[in-house]
């Protein structure tokens, strides 16, 4: 396929780039950075008034990545800001640009976040869930899937995949719980009792992969291992894998303290079932946190 992806830099998006190469796909990334060839892959820039459609004639999927991260600096009025405004931007642009192509592409897979469901200790979410959050993440995903859907307008499919808490190899999420048990001081995060739907990054790119290829696929997709754990367990569960004691509990106030109100996203969380993929017959290639903490440790 030819495939035009956005935040092709990012740990996800660099994973994917490297997963669609080998499959032999086609790959155009638009980047802020120079134009030219990089890796084998040509990127183009895009946004700032640059005008890369001519260039994407004959994309079959489009894959938007774009956005500032969650997980650096703390989530000051300004960059709050700059993580609403990137993803509304980017979408915006990738609107004008699918509205510009002769041919339009089968498929939007635009980038996602089950942050759009309300933390809860007991209740299980599935894409037909009609519950919604109304902090900032929460408003943040719900306005960004909402401009995403726009491209239904030209007759492309859309499907917008939610992120559970992405484990790479050196980013995401992983490294930073990781490095209190490598030190020997890991424990129970807050009360422990919170939940985490975690997903290899593997998984993630591989989801994307089945959602540009499974035309059944639209509207959101929960982008999740079938095997959530609560944060005790999943702490237990990387300590027992690394082989470091779980003893020194993080208490909620001292986060609070250090990450401010970004201090949610390991404080809170969602029991979030991937229903779609499974159902569409996607097969996880981690499904088990054990032996996801493995391959990205090994």
């Amino acid at each position: 396929m030819k495939v035009a992806i956005t935040g092709g830099t990012g740990m996800v998006g660099s994973r994917l780039c490297e997963m669609l190469k080998k499959r032999g796909d086609e790959i155009i990334v638009l980047t802020r950075g120079e134009s030219g060839m990089k890796n084998g892959i040509p990127h183009i820039k895009w946004l700032n008034g640059e005008k890369p459609e001519s260039s994407l004639e004959g994309i079959e999927a489009f894959i938007n990545l774009a956005g500032v991260s969650l997980n650096e600096g703390r989530w000051t009025t300004e960059r709050k800001e700059a993580i609403y405004k990137s993803r509304m931007d980017s979408t915006d642009e990738v609107l004008r640009i699918i509205q510009h192509l002769k041919i339009k592409p089968d498929v939007l897979v635009n980038a996602s976040a089950i942050g759009i469901y309300p933390a809860s200790t007991t209740a299980v979410y599935t894409e037909q869930s009609k519950e919604q959050s109304t902090d900032f993440l929460g408003t943040t995903v719900t306005d960004w899937e909402t401009k995403a859907l726009e491209a239904d307008d030209f007759g492309v499919r859309v499907c917008m995949t939610r992120f559970g808490v992405v484990l790479g190899r050196g980013s995401g999420a992983l490294p930073l719980i990781a490095l209190p048990y490598q030190l020997f001081v890991g424990g129970t995060v807050g009360s422990g009792e919170q939940w985490l739907s975690w997903v290899h990054v593997d998984d993630v790119c591989g989801a994307i992969i089945h959602a540009m290829e499974t035309p059944e696929l639209e509207g959101p997709v929960n982008v999740t291992s079938p095997n959530a754990k609560r944060m005790k367990q999943f702490g237990k569960t990387v300590g027992r894998t690394l082989n470091r004691p779980h003893w020194l509990p993080v208490p909620r106030t001292a986060l609070k303290l250090a990450l401010g109100e970004k201090s949610q996203l390991v404080l809170e969380g969602q029991y979030v079932v991937p229903e779609k993929l499974l159902a569409s017959g996607y097969r996880f290639q981690f499904a088990s946190l054990e032996d996801a903490i493995i391959d990205l440790y090994n």
